[in-house]
This record gives C-alpha cells, structure tokens and sequence, in this order.
C-alpha cells in the first residue's frame, strides 16, 4: 500500500499533546484559513483552507479512535474550531488546535474505523485558497489496528521526510487489477463542435485535455488507457460506443465544452444516461448484433427470447448504477478543484451513453460560450487541476467498486 508520512512532523501525534501556543510561530509559515468536514453515507471529507501550500501529514490513533491530520503552519483562524458534522456515520466530532508553534492540528473522532483513501494539496486558483483535501472511507477494524500500529512505529522513528500528496489517479487502497478506462474525445474532423467568440474550437479543447488525461492515467501506474481519437479525425456517435464495447472498456468518459445561449451560464458537469431517455440501443449496436451478442458470455445461445431481454435489462440496469456512481465520484473530486454547474451529475439523452455494458459518462469541462471558462480552458494550469481531479475521480470509483 502507497503511503508516504511526514514522520519527523508527527513524532509527538501519537500521544497528541495539547496546544502549545505559547512560542512564537517561525516566520514564513502560511494561517489555516479555514477547516471543514463534510460526509456522505460512503465517505467522509476535510478540506483544510491555506494562505498557501504547506506540508502535511495524518496518523490513526486509538483511546479513543481518531485520526489526526497535521499542517505546517504558524496559526490559524477557523471561525467554528470545534463541531459535530450532521448526519455523518464516520466521524463522531472534530477539533482543531494549535499543538505546536509550526504545526495545526485538526483531531477527527471516529464514529466508526476509517482508512484514508487520498490525500493532496491544490495551489491557490483563481478566488480559491490553497487547499489540504483528505478523502476518508470507511474500514474494518483490523485495518484500523494495522494502521495505528504501522503509524505508532513511524512516529517512533521520526525520520525527518515530508508527506507528498496522493498522485493524481493513485489511491491510498491497492486495486488488483488494471482497469481498462477509455476516454473520449467530443467532436473531430469536419465536427468542430462549440466554437468560443475568439474562434477556440471544442474538438481542438477536447483533445488536447484528453491527451492530458491520459497521461495521468498513465502515470498512476493503475489504469490501462486508451482514445476513441489521438488527431483531427471525424468518428461516428456509434463508432465510438463500439471501440469502447469491442474492447471491454471498464469505463467510458467522452469530454464536451458546451456552448449555450446565456453566456452567464458556466461550470463544469457530469452526465450519464437519462432514466427516461429514448430506447435507441438498436441504433448503437451494428446492424447485424442482436441482444444474444450483448450479452455473450453471460447467456447460452439456445435461450429463450423473454430471457435474454431479461438479463439485457438487468445489465443496462447495472450499468446506469455504475455510471451513476462513477460520475458521483468524479464531481465529489471537482467540487474543490473548478467551478461547477449547480446540481453538476446531471442526466440527459446522449448517444455515447447508451453501452448497455459499459458504465460511461459524458464530461462537460465548461461552456464556449462564457468568458471566463474559455479563459480556463485555454489556461494550462486549469486543465491540468482539472484533469487531475478528473483522474482521482476515477481511482475513487474503482476503489468503492472493489469495496463492494
């Protein structure tokens, strides 16, 4: 398991001494802005507001369960130090303090055992802070043991090393095997797509942050990778479901930048397939493939009709599940990178979406048509926060998938 500890930082966490405000902080180190925590039934997250990038560091303890985060820095002015997140199943309350001059500590009181699945700092951008994000999933109680031990044994060496964030697409949970993720690249060709005011092209948007996707795909060493397009080429709606469903994709992202009438309407968005969308399955798979093909491996040739449109039924079922949790997980990693849409894991009727076999989902990075998303766009800074969330998006999918 990829775990990195600030040791030396965390020599003294493990017996989490009060606060020692009484030195004066060193100079140059940044105030910790804010602090929150917010939980779904899944997960649980903290969000550590900087005044700039810092180093950080966690560790489980026990007497009673906690896990205690750390940061390099000098003070700080969180307006609620203190509370009990609503509705959360994992964390019981928190606190926050200044343990040592150089150091603020945020104390999560476990409700039940946890693992931290990721953990990383995002530079400030545009009207955000820097920011210390620590993804939270629920654990049995062994794990919990091992990883109090494993980190009681690290304090005690307190060698002098600094935490590094959790690579984008990486996890702190091992996956057994790679899974395939196919991206998508919108439009192509003769297709431009959109077309921004200043001439940007949507096709040319899509690629080039594509590209970039992939190579951090790539890079965590957890996914094998590939593109519907790598150039300017035109491919129809049903050929790219299919390069997808010839290849056993594991998951399906075609990226967008939309372009709309209101130019105040901006942000980024996540879709899958509309619950109530238009059966337009016979329109996807090749004239000749009947739904005994889509289904080949999990039924018997000689089956009858009603009961292959049964197990058909029961996997696009599955598959919109999958979808769903995919795209909840790539927004729950956007949300403090970009700005997003209100209510961003929308549904809709796109074509691309409509694999009964592969969970898929449609990513629109922003709008053409807004100003300032086609300065983002267009900012390689943005793509790159962006596509790096994306990537943790994706990691944190298949880890609920092997989860289950």
């Amino acid at each position: 398991m990829f775990r990195t500890l600030l040791v030396g930082f965390l020599a003294l966490a493990a017996t989490l001494l009060p606060a020692q405000a009484q030195e004066a902080p060193p100079v140059g180190l940044p105030n910790v802005i804010d602090i929150r925590v917010t939980a779904t039934e899944e997960r649980a997250r903290l969000v550590v507001d900087l005044a700039s990038r810092t180093e950080f560091a966690f560790v489980s303890l026990t007497g009673p369960d906690r896990l205690a985060i750390d940061v390099r820095a000098g003070t700080f002015s969180v307006p609620e130090p203190s509370g009990e997140p609503a509705e959360n199943e994992l964390i019981a309350s928190y606190l926050v303090e200044q343990a040592a001059p150089d150091r603020v500590r945020t104390t999560l009181t476990l409700a039940a055992p946890v693992q931290v699945q990721q953990a990383y700092v995002l530079d400030p951008f545009e009207d955000q802070p820097a920011r210390l994000v620590v993804d939270i999933i629920p654990a049995d109680a062994e794990i919990f043991a091992a990883n109090v031990e494993r980190d009681r044994a690290a304090s005690s060496a307190a060698a002098d090393t600094a935490a590094v964030s959790t690579p984008a697409g990486s996890s702190e949970l091992p996956i057994a095997t790679k899974p395939l993720v196919v991206i998508d690249p919108g439009h192509g060709g003769i297709d431009s797509g959109a077309e921004a005011p200043n001439g940007v092209r949507e096709k040319d948007i899509v690629l080039a942050f594509s590209l970039r996707l992939q190579e951090l795909l790539i890079e965590s060493g957890r996914f094998d990778v590939a593109l519907t397009r790598q150039d300017d080429t035109y491919l129809r709606l049903e050929e790219r479901v299919e390069l997808a469903r010839t290849n056993k994709a594991d998951i399906f992202l075609s990226i967008h930048a939309d372009s709309f009438q209101q130019p105040e309407i901006r942000g980024a968005s996540v879709y899958t397939r509309d619950e109530n969308a238009t059966d337009v399955l016979d329109k996807v798979l090749a004239d000749r493939e009947n739904k005994s093909d889509v289904i080949a491996g999990f039924a018997m040739p000689q089956m009858a009709p009603e009961v292959v449109d049964i197990l058909l039924d029961l996997m696009r079922r599955e598959m919109r599940v999958q979808s769903y949790m995919a795209a909840r997980s790539i927004v729950h990693q956007l949300e403090p990178s970009v700005a997003l849409r209100r209510f961003p894991v929308r549904q809709a009727d796109f074509f691309v979406l409509q694999a009964p076999d592969v969970p898929s989902v449609l990513i629109e990075l922003g709008f053409l048509s807004n100003e300032s998303d086609v300065a983002n766009l267009m900012q390689g800074e943005w793509r790159d926060r962006t596509a790096e969330a994306i990537a943790r998006g994706i990691s944190t999918y298949f880890d609920s998938l092997e989860a289950e």
